[in-house]
């Protein structure tokens, strides 16, 4: 079983700071943290939501953001349009692999404080989330931070990682 110790050792996540609630978001919800956090209109707001039906975005789309906020030289705005993406594609990956929770933007509302959170422990919660799913039999795919499944595989099953070598091939 993957623990929180195996998470900070392979990660080097922090696992004692404070834990965020990251609570489901109501559709008015999602469309006020992209409004307020990456700058966008609410009318484009009200848009991407609608077009993926709920508290998502689209990945190009908070790309888009990124790029123009560069653009712009509104690096806060940039960073946490990055910092959405980084967190979505990896900690906190989903099967869609397009869509992205907006509800992770609410950790970036203040760049300074981001890096205090238990992120050890929010992937962990998720990992275990998709597990917890994978089992059913109606699932046909995992999601989460996969790396992290693969490193804990290969540092607690050393015949995983033992190379045979065949001189005769």
């Amino acid at each position: 079983m993957i623990t929180l110790d195996d998470v900070s050792s392979i990660l080097h996540f922090p696992i004692t700071d404070a834990l965020h609630n990251f609570h489901a978001l109501s559709t008015e919800e999602a469309r006020f943290l992209p409004t307020k956090l990456l700058e966008v209109s609410a009318e484009e707001a009200r848009a991407e939501t609608a077009l993926t039906r709920g508290a998502y975005v689209r990945l190009g789309w908070v790309q888009d953001i990124y790029e123009t906020r560069c653009q712009a030289r509104r690096w806060i705005v940039a960073a946490r349009a990055y910092l959405l993406h980084l967190v979505d594609c990896t900690l906190f990956a989903n099967k869609s692999a397009t869509y992205v929770h907006v509800v992770y933007l609410d950790t970036f509302r203040d760049l300074a404080h981001s890096g205090g959170y238990a992120w050890g422990v929010a992937a962990l919660v998720h990992i275990y989330d998709q597990l917890d799913e994978a089992c059913r039999t109606t699932t046909r795919q995992l999601a989460g931070y996969l790396t992290l499944l693969q490193c804990w595989i290969y540092e607690h099953f050393p015949s995983v990682h033992q190379c045979v070598t065949d001189d005769t091939y």
